[in-house]
């Protein structure tokens, strides 16, 4: 028995010298995605936000582009924006690293979430959810105001 009772303080600091270095590795890896989704939601937000509907389209996804025309997306972003009036701030809420999401195929997703005011409507929050697409660069695969 006392050797059991010698082996389990062993065996739990044999396990965190070796689990603790990959989950920082793991957060470490998640920084830099998140970090490059940030930087591709941004520059993706500074197309819509300048009313540059044909160009936020083609700058998403390929996974975006192929689940929505150009034309709808157009339509369907006029409608959810116009009434709103221009954005007065947006300040980053959250970052979330996921690789599966509901209705989505798998990869590597990161979900930011904004808190925005607009013109016309104090409080909204911005989901904004870029994905790391087949050529390895960071862009937009979904959009919602609330």
């Amino acid at each position: 028995m006392k050797t059991i009772q010698r082996l389990i303080p062993s065996a739990a600091s044999l396990l965190l010298t070796f689990l603790l270095p990959l989950a920082a590795a793991a957060a470490d890896e998640h920084k830099e995605a998140k970090k490059k989704a940030l930087a591709a939601s941004d520059s993706w937000l500074a197309l819509v936000d300048q009313e540059k509907y044909p160009e936020s389209w083609a700058a998403a996804a390929e996974y975006f582009r192929n689940a929505v025309t150009k034309q709808q997306w157009q339509r369907s972003l006029r409608a959810a924006r116009k009434p709103l009036g221009p954005v007065k701030s947006r300040e980053l809420k959250s970052t979330l690293y996921r690789t599966s999401l509901p209705g989505a195929p798998d990869g590597e997703y990161v979900i930011i979430q904004y808190n925005t005011s607009f013109a016309n409507k104090k409080s909204a929050i911005e989901t904004v959810t870029p994905m790391l697409d087949k050529d390895k660069k960071w862009r937009v695969s979904g959009y919602y105001i609330k």
